[in-house]
């Protein structure tokens, strides 16, 4: 079994923001996109999964950029699986540039979804296909989203069909952009995202409409998502000057 997966990517226009720099939304596609690889390699790839009725479901994940690389640059993202713990299902991802120097770390934990159900369950069939990697790098430390204390800008919207995934629901990357307009320009022209976590508590399913809070402690944020009063997600993250 092959204990890790690597991918290089350039990033391309559609991938960084106005300002050049590598949006926040994409860098959790590219953990997506790599995770999705390297378990089809693993020969627990989308058929297989749809086969069994289940699905990958990301359930919290944390991400820290000590630099933001930009446009035209090629970065490489590395990705393994930690053994799981009850239900969870740890990966993590090592972020590096063009010259192999680390500029990203994250590390997120999954579930599995039963497609009919939509209940987390466990499958032996996937253990089966994982490798031993007790012996890996754990990454860093992933924690929870945490909503600050303040008064909120408060907001609804409606997830427009292009936010939705194969999975039925708003995809895992979508909140990101979210949270990113509702900083929006004033707070985004000279700063970017250093480091961001987002716990997802909720699906969001079609024709909902979600409720959002903004709120801002100097450079900390936090952003969250309600249906019905019912939490779906939080998003919370540091900002810092752009390089």
């Amino acid at each position: 079994m092959e204990k890790s997966y690597t991918e290089a990517i350039l990033l391309r226009t559609p991938l960084c923001d106005m300002r050049g720099g590598w949006k926040p939304s994409a860098i959790l596609e590219a953990m997506q996109e790599t995770a999705g690889a390297h378990c089809e390699r693993l020969g627990i790839g989308r058929p297989v999964m749809d086969g069994l009725g289940i699905a990958w479901v990301l359930s919290r994940t944390r991400v820290v950029m000590d630099r933001l690389p930009r446009m035209n640059e090629t970065v490489s993202v590395a990705t393994w699986p930690l053994p799981p713990k009850h239900l969870f299902y740890p990966r993590v991802n090592a972020i590096r540039d063009a010259e192999g120097n680390a500029i990203g770390a994250a590390t997120s934990l999954w579930l599995l979804m039963d497609l009919d159900t939509r209940r987390v369950v466990n499958s032996d069939e996937v253990l089966r296909h994982l490798p031993e990697n007790a012996d890996m790098p754990a990454g860093i430390p992933i924690g929870m989203a945490r909503p600050l204390a303040g008064e909120a800008a408060e907001s609804t919207l409606v997830p427009p069909y292009v936010d939705f995934d194969l999975n039925g629901h708003v995809n895992n990357t979508r909140y990101l952009d979210w949270a990113m307009n509702a900083l929006g320009h004033d707070a985004l022209s000279e700063k970017r995202v250093k480091e961001f976590s987002v716990s997802y508590d909720r699906e969001i399913r079609p024709g909902e409409t979600i409720r959002t809070e903004l709120v801002r402690d100097g450079d900390a944020f936090s952003f969250r998502g309600f249906s019905e009063e019912k939490k779906c997600f939080c998003v919370s993250g540091v900002l810092t000057e752009r390089e």
